[in-house]
């Protein structure tokens, strides 16, 4: 049975649809015996980039790619700039962006696309954020992928905030559709437009990032413009630090707050808050395993990637994932204090970048902070710090290096402080 054969049976006799977008609704019974595009040049096993977003057009297109058992490549034009790279590590065959269906000179196949190729399965290749070099192409089996959905769970209205590119993004579309739920995607990824988007359509679930959620702190709108219909914010993709949370939970009493987990590397894997104002979480589920080794977050996932096409397999022998996750553990709850690259060494004493980050978000006036380890003749590293100001709000460098000085230890203190925006990526994680 085909994908849209299996969803069509779930989402028999069913009128209400389950994709909006700029107040046009997609019903599943508008897309099971139509094209959005003509599909008539891709042939099973094509590698695929599919530009696009949550709009009707591109939903319908990737699922109707998938049943033709194609390696489906999701990307936005908000990273065109890479796309010819993206193109070339992918090994793209076919690329479609609207109406337009074109077809690239390629003569190499990976040897996991081939495969995948030979056992008949759709593949989706999705890309890391590059932040320690060129981003990796992840190579999963979408056959494995949809597995997870097989098990109905409850599904609320749902903004999809995070990209057709990611992951999470993915997640919660496929989610809605296996589950009879439904999912609004907005217009733009703004403060105004999104808390726009949920009053206009009671969405109950925002599921963002951190970065986001500071950005909605800034701009004022929390709590008096974050409508009633609001239920449940789910942050990942990112380490939040616990003042703003704490925040958040204070001036949001009635929103739950779930932390999630998960890389493109490993698939989604299932988190539980141990409270909504707390950062500790066990991290588990069907076919998870994880352990810490020397403080650093391991995980084994029966739905890990196949590997990655233009990178060596991040894999031990026994199938371990080393997340690179500095984790404090409390019982069978783990807490992310920092990556392993955000350690930092002063002078032979040890800390983590997060340490200084979390006493300078308290500051009046700071919106965004970013701590790093800069090369010392004498010490060997040394602390410098970026800080993004709230609108309209001057932070005096002097008294806020005052104010560092009398709550961090000597060797924590950053030696240079500057002020000017703290870089976020599109995907709404500090570059």
């Amino acid at each position: 049975m085909t994908l849209m054969e299996r969803l069509g049976a779930l989402w028999a006799g069913i009128d209400y649809p389950f994709l909006i977008h700029k107040n046009a609704h997609l019903r599943f019974s508008d897309i099971a015996h139509s094209d959005a595009v003509d599909l008539s040049e891709v042939q099973p096993g094509d590698v695929v980039a599919l530009i696009g977003d949550f709009d009707p057009g591109s939903i319908q297109t990737l699922l109707q790619l998938i049943d033709r058992q194609v390696v489906l490549v999701p990307l936005t034009t908000d990273t065109r700039g890479q796309h010819e790279y993206f193109f070339d590590a992918a090994r793209v065959d076919v690329v479609i962006e609207g109406q337009d269906v074109r077809r690239l000179p390629r003569a190499d196949r990976h040897e996991l696309i081939q495969q995948l190729q030979e056992q008949g399965h759709a593949g989706l290749i999705l890309f890391s954020t590059g932040t320690t070099g060129r981003p990796k192409a992840i190579l999963h089996d979408m056959t494995l992928f949809l597995q997870r959905f097989e098990t109905p769970r409850p599904t609320q209205r749902t903004i999809n905030f995070l990209l057709f590119d990611h992951i999470g993004g993915i997640n919660t579309l496929l989610h809605t559709l296996f589950n009879k739920g439904v999912v609004i995607a907005p217009e733009a990824r703004t403060v105004d437009s999104i808390l726009t988007t949920i009053a206009a359509h009671d969405v109950e679930v925002l599921p963002t990032t951190p970065t986001f959620l500071r950005m909605m702190l800034m701009s004022g709108a929390i709590p008096d413009s974050v409508p009633a219909c609001l239920k449940l914010i789910t942050y990942g993709t990112e380490r939040m630090d616990q003042p703003t949370l704490e925040q958040l939970c204070q001036l949001l009493p009635g929103v739950d707050f779930r932390q999630t987990f998960g890389m493109s590397e490993l698939g989604i894997v299932r988190v539980k808050s141990e409270a909504r104002d707390s950062l500790f979480m066990k991290i588990g589920g069907e076919g998870v395993e994880t352990r810490v080794v020397d403080n650093v977050l391991q995980i084994r996932s029966q739905t890990r990637m196949l590997g990655y096409l233009n990178a060596a397999s991040p894999f031990d022998a026994d199938g371990w994932y080393d997340t690179k996750d500095v984790v404090e553990t409390k019982g069978p709850h783990y807490k992310v204090v920092g990556r392993i690259g955000d350690v930092i060494n002063v002078g032979g004493l040890k800390f983590m970048a997060s340490e200084v980050e979390r006493v300078a978000i308290d500051y009046p006036g700071v919106a965004l902070v970013k701590a790093e380890a800069r090369a010392n003749p004498i010490t060997g590293q040394h602390v410098e710090l970026l800080v993004q100001p709230v609108a309209d709000t001057d932070v005096d460098r002097k008294a806020l290096a005052a104010y560092l000085a009398q709550k961090l230890p000597a060797h924590m203190v950053p030696r240079r402080i500057k002020i000017e925006a703290v870089p976020v990526g599109h995907r709404f994680k500090r570059a």
